[in-house]
């Protein structure tokens, strides 16, 4: 049996359950593709990231900059989606830079010394694209005070609001998410600034797999984005659509490394 797992936006529930939902449609689209061992349901076991590489992947979503760290040529990309929330821009959405509601930063330069949150270290948009708007602004190499993991956005967003940090980067679809569904963890903290823009989150398949099976993989997902009994999932995932983007396309999310690191500025510190 093949792997499907769609863990990047699985919270809060009703994006859970929009996902589970979406995931049978695919399924029963590719079944009728004439696709062989396609997974019931979405696995739960295996490890999000861990998924990204499974030789026997299906589909998968993973993170932009994980894809262009480690990912090129060992996974190939199907489509990424278009998601509808405030800070996206067909398939490219930044970050929000958060503080907390009451803190007493108005720039980014007002952060110089704070402590900040990071989901993980191999997040784009919690890390990558939160160095690329601090590291003009380095000294020596540093910026924050002290970087404390949290494990996840959301987490990330809890830190700061209860003062454990003082700013995290958080992508626009968590945000939204959270926005729409659980507005309550959002009322300790602020948008400060918005990231640049890059290519968001894309789905992948293993590097194996062929041509036709991509193609198959692609209608699948056009038909999902289309199919009037999805219109409520859809509306849950804020899901607009998909584009096919090339491996070219996420170069940009490497050169801000590149840049960040030519500043001395190559981690968060």
């Amino acid at each position: 049996m093949r792997l499907a797992s769609l863990a990047m936006y699985i919270s809060p529930p009703p994006v859970a359950e929009a996902t589970t939902m979406f995931w049978s449609f695919l399924r029963n689209t590719l079944r009728d593709e004439g696709v062989e061992d396609v997974p019931e349901a979405l696995d739960e076991q295996v490890r999000y990231d861990e998924a990204w590489r499974h030789p026997d992947l299906l589909l998968a979503q993973t993170c932009g900059y994980p894809y262009v760290k480690h990912l090129r040529g060992k996974v190939r990309l199907v489509a990424t989606p278009i998601y509808g929330h405030p800070g996206c821009d067909g398939p490219d959405k930044c970050s929000f830079i958060i503080v907390g509601r009451d803190a007493d930063a108005r720039s980014l330069e007002d952060l110089r010394g704070a402590k900040a949150a990071i989901n993980e270290p191999d997040s784009n948009s919690g890390v990558n694209l939160l160095r690329a708007s601090v590291a003009p602004l380095s000294r020596d190499g540093r910026f924050f005070s002290s970087v404390v993991e949290t494990g996840g956005h959301r987490n990330s967003i809890d830190a700061v609001a209860s003062g454990i940090a003082d700013v995290a980067a958080i992508d626009c679809v968590t945000y939204g998410n959270t926005l729409r569904f659980d507005p309550e963890r959002l009322s300790g903290v602020r948008v400060l600034a918005e990231t640049v823009k890059g290519p968001g989150l894309p789905f992948i398949t293993r590097a194996s797999a062929t041509d036709a099976e991509v193609g198959v993989l692609c209608r699948a997902l056009e038909r999902a984005a289309a199919e009037p009994a999805l219109a409520k999932a859809r509306d849950a995932l804020s899901l607009k659509g998909f584009e096919v983007l090339s491996d070219t396309d996420y170069q940009p999310l490497a050169d801000l490394e590149r840049d960040a690191h030519d500043l001395n500025y190559s981690v968060i510190a």
